[in-house]
């Protein structure tokens, strides 16, 4: 299969010439090892040579030797690497050392010196709607960032293809492939995670059903502010789980990097009302709530509240990954009068923008009303002005509103 460009080809590249070792990491499959290859003069995979064990028994050292940048691929099978490549950088004092990926964090009990001054770090998603050739790229989101009105040709997804392209995901194994398959696969993904994964990075036994159970809750409260006491209430049943193991659970799955809670916004407002803390339930990629559900195309467009939900979790990884490439994070919104703003993008000199995701265009006016309502309760004495307000939409056309709101389809965005 012909390699698909990522935004993470650039990033690479920048932070190699920046730094003596990159570590990039992300959920299994995302694609790491395969961007990483792209620039790679060789590759040590820590969870596939058999010698390796015995190498790193003996000379852990050893295995650094080779033309650079050497790509160490899984290294947190052997953390204690870390701490070799560090001090190579700096013996070497040379960039573009290493590369190394990983799709689990080691635990807190394998114990790494900085890597301050030698490591530079690429967060890596599955891929973006743009990246699978699925959006044209005719709006820009640092263009929107610099309040420049988006215009492009209408989109033409139905919901039916929308439903489609949320089960395949933003897998690189699956470009080409049906949504059928896209299902079996994040199915599969879904019941190693269950199986294996999560008893591997907690070095502890875990039962396989319950977390089923709590992969399957997340994914009915994907997109929701949803606590730890509601998901375990969710799980119920016989031999249910607890808050601490819920929590215990979670925390393991965010080493996986399978979830990712989309943080509260902090920020000044004008108003006496408070703001809520409780982050939003996210999977990586929305597909995988459809696999732990086990939905098709037609329960998908049957129900079009769950539908809209897994849009949003969608528009979402595509706004971290787009906002990401400028250095952006990606925010929520509510207070405690119930006003809810889907995401905040904020940048670090302080220039923000806020976002409203609707399914489809009909809902924009209610959006862009709610948009220009929350924009005039932050306190612009203390906090930047909206760069922009924007409705992302799964059809329509690119446009700006007589009321300065915009209105971009996520199948025309791009970084």
């Amino acid at each position: 299969m012909k390699y698909q460009k990522r935004f993470a080809d650039k990033a690479l590249a920048e932070r190699l010439r920046s730094s003596g070792a990159v570590l990039i990491e992300g959920t299994k499959s995302c694609g790491k090892t395969e961007t990483a290859k792209q620039i790679a003069a060789g590759i040590v995979r820590f969870d596939a040579d058999e010698q390796l064990r015995i190498k790193m028994e003996i000379d852990p050292k050893s295995v650094l030797f080779g033309a650079v940048p050497l790509l160490l691929d899984e290294w947190q099978a052997y953390p204690q690497i870390w701490n070799y490549v560090r001090r190579e950088v700096d013996e070497r004092k040379r960039k573009g050392q290493f590369i190394l990926t990983g799709s689990a964090t080691p635990d807190d009990r394998a114990k790494r010196h900085s890597g301050a001054g030698r490591f530079s770090i690429i967060k890596m998603r599955p891929m973006s709607f743009y990246e699978k050739g699925w959006s044209t790229g005719e709006v820009r989101l640092a263009d929107l960032m610099r309040g420049e009105p988006p215009v492009s040709e209408s989109a033409a997804f139905d919901i039916g293809e929308l439903a489609e392209k949320i089960m395949l995901g933003g897998w690189p194994g699956l470009i080409g492939e049906s949504a059928a398959n896209g299902l079996r696969f994040t199915s599969d993904y879904i019941s190693l995670i269950a199986d294996v994964d999560l008893s591997r990075v907690s070095n502890k036994r875990r039962d396989p059903h319950k977390v089923m159970r709590l992969l399957q809750s997340l994914a009915r409260n994907v997109s929701t502010e949803a606590t730890i006491a509601a998901l375990a209430k969710d799980v119920g049943g016989d031999g249910g789980l607890d808050d601490e193991t819920v929590a215990i659970y979670l925390a393991a799955l965010e080493r996986l990097m399978t979830v990712e809670n989309l943080p509260a916004w902090n920020v000044h407002i004008r108003s006496s009302d408070m703001l809520r803390k409780s982050p939003k339930r996210h999977f990586c990629d929305p597909s995988l709530a459809v696999g732990a559900l086990g939905l098709s195309v037609d329960k998908l467009t049957s129900d079009l509240n769950r539908f809209g939900l897994l849009f949003e979790s969608l528009a979402i990884r595509d706004l971290r990954i787009y906002a990401d490439v400028e250095g952006g994070k990606l925010f929520h919104y509510r207070d405690s009068r119930g006003m809810e703003i889907d995401a905040v993008a904020e940048y670090a000199d302080g220039t923000w923008g806020a976002f409203e995701i609707k399914l489809g265009i009909g809902a924009a006016d209610v959006a862009a009303r709610n948009l220009l309502k929350f924009a005039a309760k932050i306190d612009t004495e203390k906090t930047k002005a909206p760069a922009a307000l924007t409705v992302v939409t799964g059809n329509g056309f690119a446009h700006r509103r007589p009321d300065g709101v915009n209105v971009v389809p996520l199948s025309t965005l791009t970084a």
